[in-house]
């Protein structure tokens, strides 16, 4: 049944979608508050950083977490989708000196023109909870987070070697240096001995640790990465006494089964017993300047590169406190501080960097454990020995399987009082000291009588200095301003100087999803009330490239804000979902690469729905997304398409009576087939790809039902009923087009006050499956049988069909291979 109308054939996505985002945002359509009678939805994408500009990354995205909170409300939960801004860091000091501005009026300007490209895509945020971290506001209780973890011993400051980037004048963390270079400007950094600020984030090594276990809904490699970077190790801690001297070399093993079998120690440059090793001797101008040589050549060198191995003699000895044995004391470049004690005993035989070492430096190499029907002869072997076995030259435990004999070495050295069991981790504690200006101040007071001493929580926020005007030194880091540093001691009230430090930008972002819980909060950083109902997130969506900093800190800090008692929960996220890249042109989309597709002109030439099905139907979610602009139109026509079908049955939707023409039956047996595939694929791996293709197979056969002069279709009502269900199926996705087909249809309401709709796996069934039947892969026949077949029965069946017996003949039958409800190929 078609009506007359006044409808183009291509819907006006312009009109369309200023209406409904019009619409949206006068309702506060997705304002989202608490209901203890409902069950609660927090979905939430990593928020951007006010770069300017969203790119298509962003679109991608942001779109998979709108589907999701679509979605979920049509499934009857209270979906809290916020969004907000990352917005300090040293971007926006970059960009504001090159443009001669400030930076807060650089980043305000951009969160401006991001949060209007972001409305025009229609995402369904709840803007009444924005906000952006370098507001007051908000870095205001980041401030009495720091104040209340450092009176709870979480909060340190100490003099260390720290990585410099000169280029950005600031220290990084070691997670933000990048095969040796910062993360941002990807300048090699420099060691540097500075006072910084520390996060005790080791103090829940356990716990980050142990907690991973429970992590269920998120990416195994993620886990593992994760896991990694924690990096448990357990062994052997013990001294090796220096000689001539009190001090000892302390040492970690993993296999203590090998240590009857050190020939020399190695030591990081950045031991802090070499200097005292070499002080006085002959040695100690040579030795200095190798140390400075390869700390240097560190730098330069990415995580995953092996160095060719370099070491120098310091002219010292220390003894294996087992065996009595001198040892000769090394520095080595393979060798790292932060790993371990900073000294690795070295086991030439067995450890094969050893190995290498030894042979490049004439070192002797001395087996300790011989694997099972092996010889291992020093002056014939080709590198080392790592398999288990059993030990020889290892004094009273010679003879024992090798495994076996760790736990009695580390008991022997326990009871003798020069060793002892240890489990040490990789993780190090936070440095979270950033010497520039666009960041939050660390609200602390440096006296002379008094010491380091905590701004009183009454006087937070410590604010930002603003500058009267747009110079170019708007950006000094707060050590350059006197009016900031000068201030006066709460405790005795004497001159003092303001900490001029700021924090890593990665603060703002380990808390800023538990503020959003509630943004308005006024005295406290955390309601607790709003908290517990709204935390943890259900669903967190970002980028892989954050499995490591981001998470990590967000894990922490949600342990530290429980043990605060602003939270009830131990971890931040449920699931994550980590999306891949868009690329384009086999990489990834940047302006270097001159390969980025604007997303403005996208929406522009066609529309924000447009976009967003395409980028969603591009790929699955967790892969990357390859650029295709046919793709683009691909989408609209589909879109248009639809909207012409739609035309066609404008009428409101009538209940379908019970089929009773065999179409009828074939598009209800489709409708709830695309229902149950749509609702998996959201459910089960926000798979929307496979769901929109679903909803495109669904319309082919709507297409077809409609009939023609010469052939009966339909019932009109089932049709039209069928397309309701396939709007609302599409809403999630575009919800602009899909609100807009839903009013033509002549429904007061809209999509997004429906109830998801549901299937009849009964209905669903197909009633026949046409099976093909192979003989060494060539078709030789075609069975029907029942929908429910199984794949037994469809052996027996092939192996007796009167066309496949003629092919078979007396051949021997080596094999059936059954493809589930599609073919059998009998191998012969």
């Amino acid at each position: 049944m078609s009506t007359q109308n006044t409808y183009a054939s291509h819907y006006d996505f312009k009109q369309v979608e200023s209406k409904w985002q019009q619409r949206w945002e006068v309702n506060n359509a997705y304002q989202a508050s608490e209901d203890a009678d409902k069950e609660k939805y927090y979905v939430l994408e990593m928020f951007p950083y006010p770069s300017g500009r969203i790119h298509m990354g962003h679109v991608r995205n942001y779109s998979i977490g709108d589907v999701v909170a679509r979605y979920k409300r049509m499934r009857g939960f209270n979906v809290l989708h916020p969004m907000g801004w990352d917005a300090f860091g040293l971007p926006a000091e970059n960009a504001a000196q090159k443009h001669n501005t400030h930076p807060a009026k650089w980043t305000y300007e951009n969160i401006d023109y991001m949060r209007s490209q972001l409305k025009q895509l229609g995402l369904s945020y709840d803007w009444q909870r924005e906000f952006a971290t370098c507001d007051p506001d908000y870095y205001r209780w980041e401030q009495k987070i720091f104040i209340e973890m450092y009176e709870r011993g979480l909060v340190y400051q100490r003099v260390t070697t720290v990585n410099w980037c000169e280029t950005c004048q600031t220290v990084l963390a070691n997670e933000q240096v990048i095969d040796g270079a910062c993360w941002r400007c990807d300048e090699l950094v420099e060691p540097r001995n500075m006072n910084g600020w520390f996060f005790k984030i080791t103090h829940y090594t356990d716990e980050l640790l142990d907690d991973l276990q429970a992590l269920d809904g998120w990416p195994e490699k993620v886990v593992t990465m994760q896991n990694n970077w924690i990096g448990q190790s357990t062994g052997l801690t013990c001294d090796f006494k220096i000689e001539g001297s009190d001090e000892a070399i302390s040492i970690f093993t993993t296999r203590p089964d090998t240590i009857f079998g050190v020939t020399f120690m190695s030591l990081a440059a950045e031991h802090p017993l070499l200097e005292t090793l070499t002080q006085g001797t002959d040695r100690e101008a040579e030795v200095a300047d190798f140390i400075n040589a390869i700390i240097k050549e560190k730098q330069r060198q990415s995580i995953q590169e092996e160095p060719e191995k370099k070491g120098m003699f310091t002219g010292r000895y220390c003894v294996n406190p087992f065996n009595g044995e001198s040892v000769p004391i090394y520095v080595a470049n393979f060798v790292l501080m932060e790993y371990g004690t900073g000294a690795v005993m070295a086991v030439p035989a067995h450890d094969q960097r050893d190995f290498e070492f030894a042979r490049a430096y004439d070192l002797p190499i001395k087996p300790v454990v011989i694997p099972q029907g092996t010889t291992l002869d020093p002056e014939m072997m080709q590198e080392a020995s790592t398999i288990p076995g059993t030990l020889v030259n290892s004094g009273q435990f010679s003879g024992l399987d090798s495994i076996a004999a760790q736990s009695k070495i580390i008991n022997f050295a326990w009871k003798q009082g020069f060793g002892a069991p240890l489990t040490t981790y990789r993780l190090r504690d936070w440095g979270i000291s950033r010497q520039r200006y666009w960041g939050a101040p660390i609200p602390m007071v440096h006296c002379q009588d008094c010491g380091v001493v905590p701004v009183p929580l009454e006087q937070l926020p410590v604010l930002l200095p603003e500058d009267p005007d747009t110079s170019s030194d708007e950006c000094r880091p707060l050590s350059q301003r006197p009016d900031f540093v000068g201030t006066v001691c709460p405790a005795c009230s004497k001159e003092a100087r303001r900490e001029t430090d700021t924090m890593d930008t990665f603060v703002e972002s380990s808390w800023y999803f538990a503020r959003f819980a509630c943004p308005d909060s006024d005295d406290t950083p955390l309601d607790k009330d709003k908290s517990a109902y709204w935390l943890p997130v259900d669903q967190y969506i970002g980028g892989v490239e954050h499995a490591i900093l981001h998470l990590l800190y967000s894990r922490f800090f949600t342990k530290v804000l429980r043990d605060l008692g602003y939270l009830s929960i131990a971890e931040p996220f449920t699931n994550l979902l980590t999306q891949g890249m868009v690329i384009k042109d086999g990489a990834k989309m940047s302006k270097s690469k001159g390969n980025v597709v604007d997303p403005d002109l996208l929406i522009r030439q066609y529309g924000a729905d447009t976009v967003r099905l395409f980028s969603l139907f591009a790929a699955p979610p967790e892969r990357d997304l390859e650029w295709n602009a046919q793709g683009v139109e691909g989408a609209s026509r589909f879109l248009n398409r639809v909207y012409r079908l739609v035309k066609e049955f404008s009428n409101p939707y009538v209940v379908a009576p019970e089929p009773s023409a065999p179409e009828d039956t074939a598009l209800q047996r489709k409708l709830h087939q695309t229902i149950k595939k749509v609702t998996y694929d959201i459910e089960d791996d926000f798979h929307f790809n496979t769901a929109i293709s679903a909803v495109m197979e669904l319309f082919n056969t709507l297409s077809s039902s409609l009939g023609s002069a010469t052939r009966p279709g339909a019932a009109p009502d089932t049709v039209s009923g069928s397309i309701r269900t396939m709007l609302l199926l599409l809403y999630p996705m575009v919800p602009h087009f899909s609100s807009e087909l839903w009013q033509m249809m002549g429904f007061a309401d809209t999509p997004e006050e429906q109830v998801w709709p549901t299937y009849d796996d009964e209905k669903a069934k197909e009633e026949l499956l046409t099976i093909v039947l192979q003989v060494n892969g060539k078709v030789r026949s075609r069975i029907e049988v029942d929908a429910d077949v199984q794949d037994q029965q469809l052996r027996e069946l092939a192996l007796t069909d009167e066309k496949v017996l003629r092919f078979v003949d007396e051949k021997r039958v080596k094999k059936v291979i059954v493809v589930k409800k599609k073919l059998v190929n009998i191998v012969v």
